[in-house]
């Protein structure tokens, strides 16, 4: 059976926001869209974790989304970020994912405040009936204090605005249950739990990796779709090592702009409190760069 937001199955990629001495750098920004337009990502991801999201004004908030709705020119889906811990800040930012032309919205539960879970339903709730574009439940208690329970997404599941679920908690018992008592879209939201989560009925990922190789994420994807198990296998194995460098050295997205600045595709500037990534977790994360074939063993 089809789930309900099949059109973003496959490979979505969490995008960075570069920034050029402190401000957006929009031009890096289009660049960056349009290397994953030409890898043939099904779906962009701007303006959550990997987007820095917590550090940007709501007018850069805003801004990203509109630009990068422009830039996938509808050749990609864009799913912002369009989560907070005040629902009504997140309607709306919601609202204005909405208008500017975003195909879905990714929520991630909200934090700190750590709601019970009838508030974290009526956050959803508010939040599905005030805008006409699906909603993707983020579900990652790591960030936000509070685990959205199986029970409170099959309840969300019966509200037809909710569409997907990006799965971050790293329970494959929590995303079964989820997967056997509803026909919401499960993503995985960590690179590494990728094949996994397929494996038990997801239908893709939110990847932070593919930032450095779309390629090879979306050919694990597809090759676990068309039954090639043997060649899914190989391509987690490859990929597993920089997935768990890229998101195990230090918070993300710190490592993976550090990646992308070793590759010359980003300055590497993170926002306070985030800080760079320190000399000998860069030797490393290098290290595992040149290990995957992306920079020459002599650099």
């Amino acid at each position: 059976m089809p789930t309900r937001a099949e059109r973003f199955a496959g490979l979505s990629v969490a995008i960075v926001t570069p920034f050029r001495d402190g401000a957006v750098d929009s031009a890096r920004l289009r660049e960056q869209i349009e290397f994953q337009a030409q890898a043939g990502t099904t779906c962009i991801c701007p303006v959550g974790t990997t987007g820095e999201s917590p550090t940007l004004t709501h007018d850069e908030h805003e801004r990203v989304i509109a630009e990068s709705v422009a830039a996938a020119a509808g050749r990609l889906l864009v799913m912002p970020g369009t989560g907070s811990n005040s629902t009504a800040e997140a309607v709306r930012l919601t609202k204005f994912a909405a208008r500017a032309g975003a195909d879905a919205a990714l929520v991630v539960g909200p934090y700190y405040n750590r709601p019970t879970q009838q508030g974290i339903y009526e956050h959803f709730k508010a939040l599905a009936e005030s805008v006409d574009i699906p909603i993707c439940v983020y579900n990652i208690p790591a960030r936000t204090g509070r685990n959205i329970e199986p029970e409170t997404i099959v309840r969300l599941a019966e509200l037809p605005g909710i569409a997907m679920v990006k799965e971050a908690t790293g329970s494959m018992d929590q995303a079964s249950q989820v997967l056997a008592a509803t026909d919401l879209t499960v993503l995985s939201g960590d690179d590494s739990m990728t094949l996994p989560l397929l494996a038990v009925g997801g239908r893709g990922v939110v990847s932070v990796v593919g930032n450095l190789v779309p390629a090879d994420m979306k050919a694990l994807c597809d090759a676990f779709d068309a039954g090639d198990l043997q060649e899914a296998r190989d391509l987690h194995r490859r990929l597993f090592g920089l997935c768990r460098d890229l998101l195990g050295l230090a918070s993300n997205p710190i490592p993976i702009k550090a990646a992308m600045a070793m590759l010359g595709r980003d300055t590497g500037e993170v926002r306070l409190p985030l800080v760079p990534l320190e000399q000998p977790l860069a030797a490393k994360l290098r290290g595992a760069l040149k290990n995957y074939g992306l920079v020459p063993q002599h650099a």
